[in-house]
Parts: C-alpha cells; sequence; structure tokens
C-alpha cells in the first residue's frame, strides 16, 4: 500500500504539488469513486486510480528507450559533461540508470531502467544478447574483413571475441552484430583488420530494435509489448 499522491508521482502523473492540487479538485478517482485525499492509502496492483477519466497504471520498476546523440556520456551524472539522464526531462530519474554503454561520439539505442535485475541479465555474458551496429570506416571494408570478424578477432584481452554476425551495406558500411560489450569493443574489431569507425550507431538490443520516429535526443517509454519480449530474452 501506498499513498495516491505517491502513486500518482510514481506514475509519472506530476510533481508532489502538482498531483496534490489535482486531487483536491476532485479529478482522481479510487475504484470509480472521487478521491480528495492526498494520503489516501491505495494498493498498487488491487486499486484502479484514474486522473480525468484516464486509467494510471502502477509499474515497480521504469523502462525507457532513448536515441542517444553524439556528444553525451553515458553516464548518470558528471559535473562538467551532458549525460543521458540530464536528457530525460521531467521524469522520475532517482534511481535510473544506462543499460550497458555508448561511446561518448556513439549514438543510437540505449535502454534506461531502474531494474538492476534486468539489466543484469541482459548484460550477463553467459545471456549473450545481441546488439547491432551500423558502422561506417575510414576504409573500404573487404570480404577478408568479415570473414575475420565471423571467426573471431584478438583485440587485445585475454580472449578473442566471440564469433559475430557482418551486413556489409556498402563499401565502408556495414551492419555488425555482436555478443558481448566489451570496452569500445566495435572500434577495437575493426582496428584489429586495419580499419577504423568514423561513425557509430547501434541500431538494437535482443529483440528491440530503434524505431525509425524516435529523434536524437529524444526517449519513450516501453511499451507492454517491447518490456514482455525483454523480459523474455533475458530469461533465455
Amino acid at each position: 500500500m501506498m499513498r495516491l499522491d505517491r502513486f500518482l508521482c510514481e506514475t509519472g502523473t506530476g510533481t508532489r504539488s502538482e498531483v496534490k492540487q489535482l486531487i483536491r479538485k476532485g479529478l482522481v478517482t479510487v475504484n470509480g469513486l472521487q478521491e480528495t485525499s492526498p494520503d489516501r492509502k491505495v494498493g498498487e496492483e488491487t486499486d484502479v486510480i484514474a486522473v480525468r477519466g484516464e486509467q494510471r497504471l502502477f509499474h515497480k520498476f521504469h523502462y525507457y528507450l532513448l536515441h542517444k546523440p553524439a556528444g553525451v556520456i553515458t553516464a548518470t551524472r558528471d559535473s562538467g559533461q551532458e549525460t543521458v539522464l540530464d536528457l530525460l526531462a521531467g521524469e522520475n530519474i532517482r534511481n535510473l540508470f544506462p543499460v550497458g554503454r555508448l561511446d561518448k561520439d556513439a549514438e543510437g539505442f540505449l535502454l534506461i531502467t531502474d531494474d538492476g535485475g534486468l539489466a543484469h541479465r541482459l548484460l550477463s555474458p553467459k545471456k549473450h544478447v545481441d546488439k547491432t551496429y551500423f558502422v561506417r570506416t575510414k576504409l573500404p571494408f573487404l570480404k577478408q574483413d568479415a570473414e575475420c570478424l565471423e571467426a573471431g578477432v584478438d583485440i587485445g584481452d585475454e580472449m578473442r571475441t566471440l564469433p559475430a554476425r557482418v551486413e556489409q551495406l556498402a563499401d565502408n558500411e556495414i551492419n555488425l552484430t555482436i555478443r558481448e560489450g566489451r570496452f569500445h569493443q566495435v572500434k577495437r574489431m575493426l582496428e584489429a583488420v586495419g580499419n577504423e569507425v568514423v561513425y557509430l550507431k547501434r541500431l538494437s538490443m535482443g529483440p528491440l530494435a530503434l524505431p525509425n520516429d524516435l529523434k536524437k535526443g529524444c526517449f519513450r517509454p516501453l511499451n507492454e509489448e517491447e518490456l514482455l519480449k525483454l523480459r523474455q530474452e533475458s530469461l533465455l
């Protein structure tokens, strides 16, 4: 059980002062009945709470899909640089964090959540969750380069990379799918075959892809279908 005003804050209805005003104006109902007391106790999963007739659903955790732009760092806070959490203006970001990381100069798909269990499962080396990147290279990408990446390459770690998948799009453009998340991995893989990344964009992670209509720097909550797919992927 939790207070009604806290429930509404947790569901993104507004700040504590904003939701108290809504309640006192009679715009909030609990199980179909008008409620004017902010400290009314409600069951997160059992009571039906609505604002202006629109039901509010409570989720224990929060999940956002962000189109990370270049120049923003993948961190929760930084004293001198803009972080991905700075982009989630107006959201309750108290416990949110990015799942994995994208280099500062990279852009694309980034999952933001406060669900530590799901994040751990998605990032676990044992799960081998696919991550697909669009890569533009400095030099033409050759057939033998693809063969090397698909076999696994030495990037200076104790172990070679796992076999990747390569889809050639143009002379110097590929889609690269990897199943690990080592530090600067894509850049180091291209360096291992004598090339250099000049542009990097993550297109997808597991079953979720970056929507075409989500502009750089913008975000949205995952819908129920996306969340179900993500949970299923993390449990495989």
